[in-house]
């Protein structure tokens, strides 16, 4: 038998090039292949290499990229890709193979990688590709694999036929490993300003891996939110232009003549009383008191008779068009209600 020699009469056109390339001792062995038979092919010199425990790559010579993410997967997953055919229906050509990897995805600076991060390195450079799985799976790392595990396991990305983390989990999986205040600080600002996720998102994750007691993650964090607020606040401008609404006071404070401060708002159409609010809370402050403060001011304003609009950063990412509708809607409502009361507004 040679490495040229079928694996059986079971036909494979139902496996991508890779798989058919990289295979468990278990798809193997439903080929026919015996344990005696792949010692001998992973011999020195031999037509076969043993990439990880229980995985092999069927040709000799150095395995590319895409043979390794797929080695890793078959190594961690549950239920991989190259495990036995699953029997087809009644009528079909041929096996089919089970689709997609289970409790298992490449995470952290791999992960960044594939989502296309300039601040990641490239896939070829890395010597360790961290692979995220359940925290109950008994799995050990080595080789060229790093198992991170976890309680709840998030929901893939699928990039190319890999299940790839969402890019909070990953950057935090990134994040536990390096020191480098220069690099954590692009690799976050990367996500933002990329497009990738929200700031919230990336510090909710890093709260959760208990990374914000290291300071050059904390000055990086801070660093993100102020990026994300001038993102945020951009995208209000683009707003207001784009859409052809009025043009309203940008940043401003708002009292009672001779009372208290009634708080800061991003936009305010003083002619229509309608008052745009963007929600940029940090995650690492109270949720529960944050949201109880935005709902005190909000409820105030509108017993004045001020309309207020609340606007995320990533509703106006995502739905630019929604977002001004709602503002617009609010502003030729304004002639139906009763005046409002009169403030004074101040710049913030």
């Amino acid at each position: 038998m040679n490495h040229n020699t079928p694996l059986s009469p079971r036909p494979l056109r139902h496996l991508s090039d890779v798989q058919q390339r990289v295979m468990t001792t278990a798809h193997l062995r439903s080929r026919g292949v015996s344990t005696a038979d792949i010692n001998t092919q992973c011999r020195p010199g031999g037509s076969w290499q043993q990439l990880l425990p229980g995985v092999y790559l069927l040709r000799p010579g150095p395995a590319t990229t895409e043979e390794r993410l797929h080695a890793v997967l078959m190594y961690a997953a549950r239920c991989p890709v190259a495990e036995p055919a699953v029997p087809a229906q009644p009528g079909a050509a041929e096996p089919h193979a089970p689709q997609g990897y289970t409790d298992a995805m490449i995470t952290g600076l791999a992960a960044l990688a594939l989502h296309r991060f300039a601040a990641a390195p490239p896939l070829l450079s890395l010597d360790r590709l961290d692979v995220l799985v359940p925290r109950l799976r008994r799995l050990r790392s080595t080789g060229c694999v790093r198992i991170v595990r976890t309680p709840g396991m998030p929901e893939p990305v699928q990039l190319g036929g890999i299940p790839v983390a969402p890019v909070p989990r990953a950057l935090a999986d990134a994040v536990a490993d390096i020191t480098d205040a220069g690099v954590v600080r692009r690799l976050l600002t990367e996500a933002v300003r990329g497009g990738h996720c929200e700031p919230a998102a990336v510090v909710r994750e890093l709260t959760h891996a208990r990374l914000l007691s290291r300071p050059h993650v904390v000055d990086a964090v801070d660093s993100l939110l102020a990026e994300g607020r001038a993102i945020a606040e951009d995208r209000l401008y683009r707003l207001v232009t784009e859409h052809g609404l009025p043009d309203p006071v940008w940043n401003v404070e708002l009292r009672l003549p001779g009372g208290p401060l009634l708080g800061g708002l991003d936009a305010y159409w003083p002619d229509h009383a309608v008052a745009l609010e963007l929600d940029t809370r940090a995650p690492r402050q109270d949720d529960d008191a944050m949201w109880s403060e935005y709902a005190r001011k909000r409820e105030h304003l509108e017993r004045l008779g001020i309309t207020v609009v609340h606007v995320t950063p990533r509703k106006l990412r995502d739905s630019m068009e929604q977002q001004a509708t709602v503002v617009r809607t609010a502003l030729m409502a304004s002639g139906d209600r009763d005046p409002a009361a009169y403030v004074v507004v101040l710049p913030r």
